[in-house]
């Protein structure tokens, strides 16, 4: 079975979460990419009334391909998020941002009634930390927060583009800052990160996932907060 197949099997199980009506958070990344063609394909077919809040322009634009509604939090509340990870710990605090959308993902996810990660079972870790944590930074601001996380005990390095020349740039018009960390406390971590000036947002998403739908060789696999 190749990845890909488990990460459209995880799409298929979160879209049926989906009740006619909600408003529904669309996630970043390749294992969302499934899951919005999943929501659009269910719409299309119950001829359902959903609604999306995009969380970047890739989930905007995979929303219009498959017919899916697009709304802002300016407009509707959050019923339920779904979205992707880069690491989920036995805990179910995260690492996100390796598509450099964490910023608004993380305001799309920590306002959903429900928010629901999917993911294929590489993802699963004991503890956060084997990712860098993405750190999105304001242009201006890159060496004194780089001094900054290093002062921490970071090992902060600048996400270079892979098809343009220079940094990556986020749909907020900022740098990326991959920072390794040893993380003891993703919670503390998460908070001090953002209390250096000049960082818009960092990748840890702590203690705001209520379920984890993982996608093994074996089959699903169903992780929900309350019985941990």
């Amino acid at each position: 079975m190749n990845m890909d197949l488990l990460k459209e099997n995880v799409g298929k199980e979160a879209v049926k979460l989906i009740d006619d009506g909600q408003v529904v958070g669309l996630g970043t990344g390749s294992t969302t990419h499934f899951f919005i063609k999943h929501l659009g394909m269910r719409i299309q077919e119950e001829e359902l009334e959903i609604l999306g809040i995009p969380t970047s322009f890739q989930s905007l634009i995979l929303a219009r391909e498959f017919g899916i509604k697009v709304t802002s939090l300016d407009e509707h509340d959050v019923d339920i998020a779904v979205d992707g990870a880069d690491e989920v710990s036995s805990q179910l605090d995260l690492i996100k941002g390796g598509g450099a959308a964490h910023t608004i993902e993380k305001l799309v996810d920590s306002n959903a009634k429900k928010f629901v990660v999917i993911v294929d079972e590489s993802k699963l870790v004991d503890n956060l930390g084997e990712f860098p944590v993405p750190v999105e930074v304001i242009p201006d601001s890159l060496r004194p927060v780089t001094n900054a996380l290093i002062q921490m005990g970071g090992k902060p390095e600048i996400r270079m583009g892979i098809r343009k020349d220079g940094p990556v740039i986020t749909d907020n018009g900022n740098f990326v800052l991959d920072t390794k960390f040893d993380i003891e406390d993703p919670a503390k971590l998460e908070v001090e990160l953002n209390s250096i000036p000049g960082v818009l947002e960092n990748g840890i998403f702590a203690g705001i996932t209520d379920k984890v739908i993982v996608g093994k060789m074996s089959g699903i696999e169903v992780i929900n907060k309350e019985e941990l």
